[in-house]
């Protein structure tokens, strides 16, 4: 049993600080007891006891939109890899996302379901990684955005079927899809749909069956609208929305990860040896992109954080978790939504409101400690002295 002392808990429902107090997770991993007393009198013997000083603690972070198998450039990716290399490499990005307070992923798409494989050895207790809700690999048209991705493939209604209950055979927690195109390729648009109706249809068919839900990778607002129809409940990217979409999704309470990032991160991109027609792709659509995330925040979308990088990157100096909250809050998210895309929005997204996403008695003990706090300033983030999952420290350097 581990007791966290002298901490201010950041509560990112009602968007306060508590006064100063003390946090107790259990063996289990849960926390047990939350308390306005900064010491405790009750301490066992075996007890550790960590004094944080006055420090401000705060959700485990929480990231919707992963990739750790990605090979950069894209061009190198290798269908027919190894999976033992595919797994190393991943179990990497896993550790830097951990290590920089990331302590949940949803991941999006992973060559020869390493997503799959890690959460395995993570519950085994063979390595030490973000808890890991996984799509397997993502579902794509064989001549659609996820060519040379090693993705899985299919075309109809029954292919597109057969392939999502395969992913869903191997373990995956959602489906991803590709209903448009995107940036990746040269002479690619996110402005073209990729998906009929019935493909559409067979992937939800499927999911629906397993009582989970489809994520669709979504260039522009004509196949968002299809999807949308179709019962897709989970949207990435939205580079070119217009408000009669944003309007739909708001109807709809869907889910959407802008993945700022993507489009505003020219170092980083060219710091991995990305190929010039995708860094100009992601550069000429930049406003159109940031336009049309200003739409959704004025609809009052659901947001929740993602990156499309390895979570634990840096990107500009910071985690490439952080650099998307940042994105989103100068966007003009408000300073509580934007965390709460990070933490409580995340949760819901991932059907873990109950056990995520929030420091409260009976939820996992997942949390991070700053100096300063939060909800001043999503810049306070920046400096995390503390990373906490289950109640194990995974970092310290208080």
């Amino acid at each position: 049993m581990t007791i966290f002392t002298n901490t201010r808990v950041i509560d990112v429902i009602e968007g306060v600080a508590k006064p100063l107090g003390a946090v107790r997770v259990g063996e289990d991993g849960k926390i047990s007891e939350i308390t306005g007393s900064t010491s405790y009198a009750e301490r066992g013997l075996s007890d550790e006891v960590i004094d944080l000083d006055g420090r401000f603690l705060f959700p485990g972070l929480i990231s919707c939109h992963t990739h750790l198998s990605v090979v950069f450039p894209f061009s190198l990716t290798d269908p027919n890899e190894n999976p033992a290399v595919t797994a190393y490499r991943s179990a990497q990005r896993a550790s830097d996302a951990l290590l920089s307070g990331v302590t949940t992923i949803r991941s999006v798409h992973e060559q020869n379901q390493a997503d799959l494989m890690l959460r395995k050895a993570f519950a085994a207790g063979w390595m030490k990684s973000p808890r890991i809700f996984g799509a397997g690999r993502a579902i794509s048209t064989p001549d659609g955005h996820g060519r040379g991705s090693a993705c899985s493939y299919a075309k109809d209604f029954e292919g597109f079927y057969q392939a999502a209950l395969d992913e869903l055979s191997a373990g995956a927690d959602h489906i991803k899809i590709f209903i448009t195109g995107g940036l990746a390729h040269a002479g690619e648009s996110p402005d073209v749909p990729e998906m009929s109706d019935d493909e559409i249809r067979g992937v939800v068919k499927a999911a629906t069956e397993h009582d989970t839900y489809v994520v669709a990778h979504a260039g522009e607002s004509k196949a968002i609208q299809q999807a949308l129809r179709l019962g897709v409940r989970s949207f990435e990217h939205g580079y070119v929305m217009d408000q009669e979409t944003v309007d739909q999704m708001a109807a709809k309470d869907v889910f959407y990860s802008p993945t700022l990032c993507v489009t505003r991160s020219e170092s980083w991109m060219r710091a991995k040896g990305f190929e010039e027609p995708s860094i100009q792709n992601a550069l000429k659509a930049s406003e159109r992109h940031l336009a049309s995330v200003k739409l959704a925040i004025k609809a009052n979308i659901k947001m929740t954080n993602g990156t499309d990088y390895p979570p634990g990157d840096l990107v500009d100096g910071v985690p490439a978790a952080l650099h998307e909250l940042f994105l989103m809050h100068e966007a003009g998210l408000s300073t509580l939504k934007s965390l709460q895309s990070i933490t409580s929005t995340a949760a819901k997204l991932i059907k873990q409101e109950n056990f995520l996403g929030q420091i409260r008695e009976g939820f996992a003990g997942d949390f991070i400690a700053t100096r300063g706090n939060p909800l001043d300033d999503p810049q306070n983030l920046r400096e995390i002295d503390l990373v906490v999952q289950s109640g194990a420290v995974i970092r310290n350097s208080l």
